[in-house]
């Protein structure tokens, strides 16, 4: 008999269940086809309360015309194959319908005879959407033909698995004959550090009949790995029964994976990730891009400001003249206006020859200036004068040279408050500042870090000689909650040190490190930050120059070049 209630009356708390998987659902159907259980996820993809769909035929989310005629086949091909999957448009409680993947498995007693249906049910409306916006030729979405690799397991208890069907044991590699023998454990296929997912997920299926559908690794009887999706539900609690939907990721990690490239331009990938954030940089990307617009690129140190410059290089009619880049804070302040523009010979002591630099070799293709706030006040109307009039006179010379440079420009610093503080031109900052492009930190986007720990972990072991092949869940999830101040440049660096720790197959990461600068950050951060804002206020009042700032500041110089040290200070920053 199937329960039409969860064990103790109540629904799941709905704040516990993570969004990746608000798409799915999971309930029971009599034999002839009526919801007798209905758990919280169904709620939540349906709309319908539990108390207002029990005992309702689940012809009720088809709208066709005869709707009884698509649930009367799926039961009938089910009863026949042992479960059965589909795709089609399904209704909701408000009217609005949903691309629905639905998996049914027909419930048996002892003796092979009916006892109803379960069913998992995904919403896979936006991935539909985007397969046809890629004009896909596929007629249905993700199909799930009969031979799936989805499993339905019945179990007398949590760990044994008594019963379990061909597509199951296939997809761990063991036999009827290990099942019939009894040597078929789910601990036994369980990687140790998966162990505490299925705790969590079995004291949720007793708390409130089913578990939240979560991702795991099964070890197949050869040793190998194959990642599974798992939505649980509870049958019966007297004798206690399971039954749990396993659907094999291999396939569909790889269709998506082959999705996102076909979605990505070759332009874009150097920049890792898919989150919501990167997809809109990508997109502003993607407008000013075939334009001549001057590009102002903002974001923090470590965000990726450049990868984003070459991006819009790449997908400009200038795509194949020089992309020339100069970093303003690494060339010394008397020696920037020559790097720019060269100079001509004699123009001072050592300058034996004429010198052709930046601005001139990007000619006709693209400029890019990193750090452009560091430019100097005494150098910026010169650059101004440049791009207004798109000429320039080398330094020592006479002769006006005119220039077909497109320019892009990077800085993490605040140029509305050095505009303030009169150390960036109003005039500049606004010829700068055509189109603006915001790159977030990574804080911002914490979904990307797998992506990225995945993408460097290739690199630095290709490079290395490594071949490492496993990622502790518990190493991910600190590589994913940590804030990283540095953005990817210091995931990047974390990883490649990684590697290094790593001989074996499996990621070595010193998390270690991770807990220790979370614990300085948390306890100084507020002191530090106040005394470094104070030190930059000073030396911004006194115009930059250290001596003058440590008479203020009551210290003598040596001091004060410690302490600038200590905080990270540099003159990049003033």
């Amino acid at each position: 008999m199937l329960h039409g209630k969860t064990p103790n009356g109540k629904e799941p708390l709905k704040s516990s269940v993570p969004p990746w998987v608000q798409d799915f659902a999971l309930y029971l159907l009599d034999v002839d086809g009526q919801i007798a259980a209905w758990y919280g996820g169904a709620e939540r993809v349906y709309g319908y309360s539990s108390s207002e769909i029990a005992g309702q035929n689940a012809s009720l989310f088809y709208s066709d015309e005869d709707a009884s005629l698509p649930l009367a086949e799926t039961l009938k091909r089910t009863v026949a194959h042992g479960h059965f999957g589909s795709e089609r448009w399904q209704t909701k409680r408000d009217g609005s319908r949903f691309w629905a993947s639905a998996i049914t498995l027909a419930l048996k007693d002892q003796n092979g005879e009916l006892q109803g249906f379960a069913r998992v049910v995904r919403d896979f409306t936006n991935r539909r959407e985007r397969d046809e916006q890629l004009r896909s030729t596929r007629t249905r979405l993700r199909p799930t033909p009969e031979g799936s690799a989805i499993a339905g397991i019945v179990s007398g208890e949590f760990d044994r698995i008594p019963e379990a069907n061909d597509a199951f044991l296939s997809l761990v590699g063991y036999t009827r004959e290990d099942l019939d023998a009894g040597g078929l454990r789910w601990h036994d296929l369980t990687p140790r550090e998966f162990e505490p997912l299925d705790e969590l997920a079995h004291e949720e299926g007793l708390r409130f009949g089913a578990c939240t559908p979560y991702e795991k690794e099964f070890l197949r009887k050869d040793g190998t790995r194959v990642p599974v999706l798992i939505a649980t539900a509870v049958l019966k609690l007297s004798p206690f029964h399971w039954i749990s939907f396993v659907q094999d990721l291999t396939e569909t990690e790889r269709m998506e994976s082959a999705e996102v490239k076909a979605e990505i331009h070759p332009a874009f990938e150097e920049i890792v990730g898919t989150s919501a954030a990167l997809r809109r940089v990508q997109q502003q990307v993607e407008l000013v891009a075939p334009t001549d617009a001057t590009v102002l690129v903002l974001g923090e140190t470590g965000t990726g400001k450049e990868l984003v410059a070459r991006a819009i290089h790449r997908l400009s009619p200038r795509s194949k003249a020089p992309f020339v880049t100069l970093n303003c804070a690494a060339i010394p302040t008397g020696l920037l206006e020559s790097e720019l523009f060269g100079y001509e010979r004699g123009a001072f002591t050592g300058a034996l020859s004429q010198k052709i630099e930046r601005f001139e070799l990007a000619h006709r293709g693209t400029l890019f200036l990193d750090e452009v706030g560091d430019i100097p006040l005494e150098l910026q109307p010169t650059l101004l004068r440049a791009l207004q009039e798109k000429a320039f006179e080398r330094l020592g010379g006479t002769r006006t040279i005119p220039i077909d440079v497109r320019l892009l420009a990077a800085t993490n610093r605040n140029l509305t408050q050095m505009m303030g503080d009169k150390l960036f031109r109003s005039d500049l900052y606004y010829r700068l500042k055509v189109f603006p492009i915001t790159i977030p930190p990574l804080r911002d986007h914490p979904e990307d870090v797998p992506a990225l720990t995945h993408h460097f972990i290739r690199t630095f072991a290709a490079q290395m000689g490594r071949k490492i092949e496993k990622i502790p869940a518990a190493t991910m999830q600190a590589l994913v909650n940590f804030p990283w101040p540095g953005n990817v440049r210091e995931l990047e660096n974390f990883i490649e040190r990684s590697v290094i720790l790593s001989p074996g197959a499996t990621l070595r990461a010193p998390l270690a490190e991770l807990r220790g600068e979370q614990s300085v950050s948390a306890n100084n951060s507020t002191l530090q930050e106040m005394e470094r804002d104070y030190i930059l206020r000073v030396f911004r009042e006194t115009g930059g120059v250290v001596s003058r700032t440590a008479a203020r500041l009551g210290m003598p110089r040596t001091t004060l070049n410690a302490v600038m040290k200590k905080l990270g200070i540099s003159r990049s920053d003033l």
